[in-house]
């Protein structure tokens, strides 16, 4: 199917969180500290005030005092998060220190520039791997020192993994108004319910004063799974000059104004015996977080579980620096892990002169050996033998630097990529009017997988409606509760509430029909009706039947409704997990260093595919965002006060429409019954995991040389 609101958005229709038109808007434009810590001694904003147009200018001197209670539920981690206006210390480079309130945007953008801001600065530290750690979190089994130690085959090796922006197209924006003591904001959210809460808590008001708005969000890739500073500062705005204000950030403040996937280095040890079984893994894993709130992601899980080992032993420690605080980034934690692992075990195959894929088929685990619980699906097999044939992995001379085209090294390399399969509580309210046409609402959020094509299939096919008569809406924190839009998590958690709902009002339908003496259907058995096309009808006997619609205007009933839900289980029996095999080629100009990617194809044991066309969106766009960590994507921060230099999509490089190859993902038909009523697990995350692997392995076969810190720039193959 193609996308219900595709004609929405390619007309210039579809609203995002800035374009909302609010009646009497004001702009607000942040003034960003110039110092990477220190404290404010003064601000001047007499000439921002005197500027034609400016309403007021708001800074911790005038700015009221608020409550930030805790927001546990709103995705902010350990530590205590940043209190906008609240005090004179300077955390990092671009932290806000003053807002501008202005009639237009361009006087509001020049005040912010007249407001002067003196400070008493120190120097902040902003190095991954000079800065003291904090205390790790730790995972063993085994005595992996000691199996390393008596090994035949060891590899120690260290990774290096750059910081990345997100860089949606979409800018971080918000409008808030206030009505009396109730708060409406539009605003660009992956999670319409953590802002909800976040704004409440930090102005100390009731969860319901507080309505957020998100119907569209033009991409995030993690980046609005917590509410930023800049949406306080927009509420503070909006109380104070008693007008709604708008406020969207420009595409530098994004590179401090959000997080960011934390730059790692990994230290990788392995033991193996001759022929390629590992015995030990030792992890050692240093990853950056902000000096005030405490950052950790899933780093750990892959090591854990992936491959066959009696021996791990990890080590996870962040480390706290002057910087804002990283937030997940699609793949998160799985996929800088990936970097190393599958980097090294394509190290250990080449020294073992073992093929990469036989030397992970020689390591497959029988059963999940982090938790001893069995897999609910693992067809990683399976992934390897269809990526090997469909890539043409038999023609492959595993020498380094056999192939050539001219003056290009040609290399062919794999990964093995694998996400957890995240659920959560979800609700969805359905209801099916007398016309014949549904409405499905939940509060969850598209920033781009398709949310409101895949939940539109579900709902249609539950309740025996077309596509056309059934409306699915999303992105109002009125509606019933989800999980964040994140972690591959919407297809299983809100389906399965959309999927319970339809049911729940399809089968009132049903028994309507069979106890009403009036339809045709009357005394039948409920479980002989089948729905097709609004029209209920028994299965051997389709002739004998009444439509939705017949139904309910006999019975004097408007609509028919119900709240679905969907719970995932307390304790799993089982190991969740989606899995995938990466396999890329890439041509390396043997004189210049240049990189070229020429082809990539993923294979994934992904459970059922609610739409393959969209799921086609998720791989190839995940893909690309691979392509771009492997090969470009370095964001690069000033020593001397935290500034990113490269704050602007001239200099943070992405990838453009010249570097993208040949892309093809394939998907394993099946489904897993036991992760959710769909039987999804979920395609968003995975396929950006082992991209970056699977590039830096077929670098090494072209060049035979072994780059282990991202992006692989000319000046490392040189």
């Amino acid at each position: 199917m193609s996308r219900v609101d595709g004609r929405l958005k390619v007309t210039g229709h579809a609203t995002y969180a800035a374009e909302h038109k609010i009646d009497g808007a004001l702009h607000a434009v942040v003034v960003d500290g110039s110092v990477g810590v220190g404290r404010i001694t003064a601000i001047d904003d007499r000439a921002a005030l005197a500027h034609p147009g400016v309403r007021t200018v708001i800074s911790h001197l005038n700015a009221p005092r608020l409550a930030y209670r805790d927001s546990p539920n709103a995705n902010n981690p350990e530590g205590s998060r940043l209190r906008v206006f609240q005090d004179d210390r300077i955390r990092f480079f671009g932290q806000p220190v003053a807002v501008v309130v202005a009639d237009t945007l361009e006087a509001a953008q020049h005040a912010a520039r007249l407001v002067e801001v003196r400070y008493d600065a120190h120097q902040p530290a902003t190095d991954l791997h000079s800065a003291p750690a904090g205390e790790p979190t730790t995972y063993a089994r085994g005595n992996a020192d000691t199996a390393f130690a008596g090994a035949a085959v060891k590899l120690d090796v260290t990774y290096d993994a750059a910081r990345n922006h997100h860089n949606p197209m979409e800018p971080h924006a918000t409008i808030a108004r206030w009505d009396g003591d109730r708060l409406t904001v539009w605003d660009k959210t992956q999670w319409v319910g953590g802002t909800q809460r976040e704004l409440a808590a930090v102005f100390g008001i009731p969860d319901d004063q507080v309505r957020v708005l998100s119907p569209f969000v033009g991409g995030a890739f993690g980046s609005g799974l917590r509410a930023w500073p800049h949406v306080t500062i927009a509420a503070v705005a909006a109380r104070h000059t008693g007008r709604p204000v708008k406020l969207v950030l420009a595409r530098r403040q994004l590179y401090f104004g959000t997080g960011f996937r934390p730059r790692y280095g990994y230290r990788l040890r392995i033991g193996a015996d001759r022929r390629g079984r590992l015995s030990a893994m030792i992890h050692d894993i240093t990853a950056e977080t902000s000096s005030y709130e405490k950052f950790v992601e899933a780093a750990m899980a892959p090591g854990q579980m992936l491959y066959s080992m009696p021996h791990v032993r990890q080590a996870y420690s962040s480390v706290p620096l002057d910087v804002n605080t990283p937030i997940w980034m699609r793949g998160p934690g799985y996929a800088s892990a990936s970097f190393a692992i599958e980097s090294a075990v394509d190290e250990l195959a080449h020294a073992l002169n073992l093929d990469p894929i036989e030397l992970r088929q020689r390591n497959e685990p029988a059963k999940d050996e982090s938790t001893g619980l069995p897999f609910s699906t693992r067809r990683l097999r399976e992934c390897y033998t269809v990526g090997a044939r469909e890539f043409g992995w038999h023609r492959r001379n595993p020498a380094p630097r056999s192939s050539r085209d001219g003056d290009w090294l040609i290399g062919t390399g794999m990964a093995t990529s694998v996400y957890d399969t995240a659920r959560g509580a979800a609700q969805a309210y359905v209801r099916l009017d007398a016309n014949g046409a549904a409405l499905v609402q939940s509060a969850t959020s598209d920033m781009g997988p398709g949310t409101y094509t895949s939940m539109t299939q579900v709902a249609a096919d539950a309740l025996g409606l077309t596509m056309d008569t059934v409306r699915f809406e999303l992105g109002d924190s009125r509606m019933p509760p989800t999980p964040p839009h994140g972690g591959s998590q919407t297809m299983a958690s809100v389906g399965s509430a959309v999927l319970n709902g339809c049911d729940l009002v399809r089968q009132q339908a049903i028994t309507l029909a069979v106890n009403d003496t009036r339809s045709p259907l009357h005394g039948a058995d409920p479980a002989d009706v089948i729905v097709r096309n609004g029209r209920m009808a028994l299965k051997n006997s389709p002739a004998r039947g009444e439509s939705y619609r017949q139904l309910l205007s006999r019975n004097g009933r408007a609509h028919l409704e119900a709240i679905g839900g969907f719970a995932p289980p307390e304790q799993d029996r089982s190991s969740f997990y989606t899995y995938g095999a990466v396999f890329a080629e890439v041509a390396v100009d043997a004189q210049l260093g240049l990189v070229r990617v020429r082809r990539v194809l993923g294979v994934y044991d992904a459970g059922r595919i609610v739409s393959p066309k969209l799921a086609d969106s998720q791989a190839l766009g995940g893909i690309v965002g691979g392509i771009g960590s492997a090969l470009l994507e370095h964001t690069v921060t000033d020593p001397r006060d935290g500034r990113v230099v490269n704050a602007n999509l001239a200099d943070y490089l992405v990838p453009v429409n010249a570097d993208i190859p040949v892309l093809r993902a394939i998907y394993l038909d099946g489904s897993d019954p036991q992760a959710d009523p769909l039987g999804v697990k979920g395609v968003g995350e995975v396929v950006h995991v082992g991209v970056a692997p699977a590039i830096a392995n077929a670098v090494f076969h072209a060049t035979g040389k072994r780059i282990r810190n991202l992006p692989i720039t000319a000046e490392s193959l040189l």
